[in-house]
């Protein structure tokens, strides 16, 4: 996605790091240029502005829900790998997945 326009940041870049942006995980330098960036390209404002939407929908759906303390860190890992070009075999997203959920029902709930 580009509006064709030069930007000091790629919109490839800011769209690579705007769950990162969205919360709030950023470095504070690294803000401010996503956020110029956001201001002068209408494409990516408007994805920003998607996934903000998405973000506060699962928040409302599903924001009483305990995530297992290493989902964030799988997630993550397998995000790593696929930037580096590496495949991850559906069926251990899958297993993994159904693990976390498994575990995530065996938690007690307060």
């Amino acid at each position: 996605m580009s509006c064709g326009e030069p930007h000091e940041t790629d919109c490839s870049e800011v769209l690579d790091h705007l769950y990162e942006y969205l919360d709030r995980e950023m470095p504070d330098g690294d803000c401010a240029k996503f956020e110029v960036h956001i201001d002068e390209c209408s494409p990516c404002l408007e994805k920003y502005g998607l996934e903000q939407a998405v973000k506060k929908l699962v928040k409302r759906c599903c924001g009483h829900d305990d995530v297992p303390a290493d989902l964030r860190s799988k997630v993550m890992g397998r995000i790593e790998l696929i930037r580096a070009g590496e495949s991850v075999p559906e069926q251990d997203v899958v297993a993994e997945a159904r693990a976390a959920e498994a575990e995530a029902r065996s938690v007690p709930q307060d």
